[in-house]
């Protein structure tokens, strides 16, 4: 068994959706390792083998992974040595869907990116809200958002910001709650006014010591009885309000991600993934 494993995504566009597809499969293999780079926008087959001369100096003998969406078929051979591992994640889907719907398909590289305009725009303008309204930086204009997440510190609400926007193109908000809210029990009117939007991350206080430890080690911040405190304030508060709560101990950031978009109705609506 491999211990670790060069892989390199090359397309002939951004190469985000070829890592976006090779990593939902390879988060199978977690007892491997792997050592991730992205070649973009090889679209002629001096650009192929300039990429393959770089992957097989820079991986040797190690076999590496090519998983590939390149859709010229001179192009895309280059790759198809027998010193490396090339995955086609195109090729046999659209060979199949050809002979299924009984017409040829467009083979145009990165069609999904520029034919629908209003996608990107959605995106873009999902991210420069949500980065504005990042842990309460802003707390005007959360009439807009499309989700609120509220949370102690470090429980995550960031990170699940950021996919949130950049993968889903949600226009999120998120708030940090201090000891003002936890003892008082109290929103902000803007959160309050919102509160059918807005779920409550939690976790617990071991997992959260353990995270806060990484950062303040020895800090009274990070001990369990703390993170223990807030947690318990934290939840009474949501429970107060009616806010709907999701724990994040043990789950991935995209897990996080959708099951807070099905607890308040979004899950369905405007993903881009």
């Amino acid at each position: 068994m491999w211990n670790a494993k060069d892989v390199y995504y090359v397309s002939d566009s951004t190469a985000l959706l070829t890592e976006d597809m090779a990593r939902s499969l390879l988060c199978q293999f977690p007892e491997v390792s792997f050592n991730e780079e992205k070649i973009p926008f090889v679209r002629t087959v001096n650009e192929a083998k300039k990429a393959i001369k770089h992957i097989r100096s820079q991986s040797g003998g190690l076999q590496p992974l090519i998983f590939c969406t390149i859709m010229d078929d001179d192009v895309r051979s280059v790759f198809d040595i027998a010193e490396v591992e090339m995955i086609d994640l195109y090729g046999g889907f659209l060979n199949t869907l050809e002979t299924a719907l009984e017409v040829k398909a467009l083979r145009e590289p990165g069609y999904f990116r520029h034919g629908d305009t209003t996608k990107i725009d959605q995106r873009v303008e999902a991210i420069h809200y949500s980065l504005e309204h990042d842990d309460g930086k802003k707390s005007s204009g959360y009439d807009e958002a499309d989700i609120i997440l509220i949370g102690v510190s470090r429980s995550g609400k960031t990170p699940v910001s950021v996919y949130l926007a950049t993968h889903m193109g949600l226009k999120v908000a998120n708030f940090p709650l201090t000891a003002d809210h936890l003892s008082n029990y109290e929103l902000p009117a803007d959160i309050a006014r919102n509160r059918i939007r807005t779920v409550g991350l939690t976790t617990s206080p071991q997992y959260l010591h353990k995270i806060r430890e990484k950062r303040y080690s020895g800090s009274s911040y990070a001990t369990v009885a703390t993170c223990s405190n807030e947690l318990q304030q934290a939840e009474q508060l949501c429970l107060h309000h009616t806010i709907k709560t999701l724990s994040t101990e043990g789950k991935s950031i995209e897990e996080i991600s959708v099951q807070a978009t099905q607890l308040i109705g979004i899950a369905k609506q405007r993903r881009l993934v």
